[in-house]
């Protein structure tokens, strides 16, 4: 390897993971979430993680979400899509949901994308507790990503405990260096974690609440003085909890539970990590020191705005500073000459580097603002008849009935099947308004003066 390309290799870069945790007690979408994932172009996000538990937990709903997308995924996808996010991947297990979005730009680098579940509850029964994880590989580095809903009510702090350990137990994945959720470099762990605060009276509770004296609380929650016990736990982090507690509340108010059971309010909603610790005898003390990685949080708090719930939603942003273990993605896409519907279009691609490419794998053409990779407008197989060779020029024709009539920016992308992701994105090109959309007066033939 030339010095430039080992620096070009070590070089730092910072993606920012925004999180979102959020008990939404079966309710539909509100109108707007644009304030709950900071939508900000002068702070931009790299990955959207958001897990939702209680998600049209009915059984009725469960069954019709099994064969239409959830209107929760569907909301997301339609607000992040145009700012230019796409949807990587989502686990659902009945009412615990978990979807991941990447800025487009970052999709060839993510990799190996699988996930798991967990119920518990109810001797399991149902999944009404439990826990959903994605794990992928980003840049070269192993994330994860587990949403838990655990047990409920003041007595059963112990349980959730076992609850987590038993799920971390019972997740596996088909990887060799990461079979265990802990066996990642990085695990994100956030959900409704139900643990409550404990021995204060409710008076007391409100009291410190309303004057924002929440330290005066943070020795009795629960999670924290678990984690005095468990050293399972204390090798997670938490950000201070400097935000009101975010459960009971009044639907649709910022008043806690003013019902006759005048629950007491609780931190049960929370978002923690977990950094691989170094082992003398595993490989990654080498990859810590070629291939660092470090993660800071930038945001952990609550927005207290939404009220279609009893439960607030959480937010944590946090940065990821990172040396890329890749620069290029492993297939090279590009569409060749001027594209329209008057004629089969060609596209071409190659493979950079050896990867578990096979001939079920298939390239999509894309419009700009794509929500998924199953939002392609077509799609063609690759060469059906053997693997191409790295730096091979495969050339494809797709035909013209299947590209679009008018005009507007697209992109190609090439998805492989075994590590289930776009593993290739063309440049951004445009396709031309065709003869047969004037024709049928799609277009009109002059605008300002101007002919079409």
């Amino acid at each position: 390897m030339s010095a430039e390309a080992l620096r070009s290799r070590r070089r730092h870069h910072t993606c920012r993971v925004h999180i979102v945790t959020w008990n939404v007690a079966t309710a539909e979408p509100p109108d707007d979430v644009r304030s709950l994932l900071q939508l900000d172009p002068d702070s931009p996000i790299d990955l959207y993680v958001i897990g939702l538990q209680e998600v049209r937990a009915t059984p009725v709903k469960y069954l019709y979400d099994l064969i239409a997308e959830d209107s929760w995924s569907h909301f997301f996808m339609n607000t992040l899509g145009p700012n230019g996010f796409v949807k990587v991947t989502s686990v659902r297990m009945q009412g615990l949901l978990l979807i991941i979005f990447a800025k487009q730009v970052h999709l060839p680098f993510i990799h190996d994308i699988q996930s798991a579940y967990t119920r518990t509850g109810i001797f399991g029964y149902w999944g009404n507790k439990g826990g959903v994880s994605v794990r992928f590989s980003f840049y070269g580095h192993m994330l994860c990503f587990l949403n838990c809903h655990l047990a409920a009510h003041m007595n059963y702090a112990v349980q959730r405990v076992d609850e987590f350990e038993y799920i971390l137990d019972s997740q596996e994945f088909d990887l060799y260096n990461t079979p265990n959720v802990l066996d990642h470099r990085v695990v994100f762990w956030f959900g409704d974690l139900n643990f409550r605060i404990a021995d204060h009276g409710l008076h007391f509770l409100r009291s410190s609440i309303n004057s924002e004296r929440f330290n005066l609380l943070w020795s009795k929650d629960q999670l924290t003085m678990m984690k005095n016990k468990e050293p399972l736990l204390q090798e997670f982090e938490e950000g201070p909890l400097q935000f009101k507690p975010t459960y009971k509340f009044d639907r649709f108010s910022e008043t806690y539970d003013t019902s006759g059971k005048k629950r007491k309010p609780a931190w049960t909603d929370r978002i923690l990590w977990r950094i691989k610790p170094r082992d003398e005898r595993s490989a990654l003390i080498l990859d810590d020191e070629e291939f660092p990685l470090k993660v800071t949080r930038d945001i952990y708090t609550s927005d207290p705005s939404y009220g279609i719930s009893d439960h607030k939603p959480v937010i944590g942003t946090f940065n990821l500073e990172l040396q890329r273990k890749m620069e290029t993605p492993l297939v090279c896409v590009s569409a060749e000459g001027q594209w329209s519907a008057d004629e089969d279009a060609v596209l071409t691609y190659s493979f950079q580097e050896k990867f578990d490419a096979c001939t079920s794998d298939w390239i999509g053409l894309y419009k700009i603002g794509f929500r998924s990779a199953l939002d392609y407008i077509a799609f063609i197989w690759v060469k059906e008849e053997e693997i191409a060779a790295v730096d091979e020029v495969v050339q494809l024709s797709m035909k013209r009935d299947d590209l679009p009539l008018l005009a507007g920016d697209y992109i190609l992308g090439y998805f492989s099947r075994n590590l289930q992701s776009l593993v290739g994105l063309s440049p951004t090109f445009q396709i031309m308004e065709s003869t047969q959309a004037l024709l049928e007066g799609l277009v009109p033939e002059n605008i300002n003066g101007l002919d079409k």
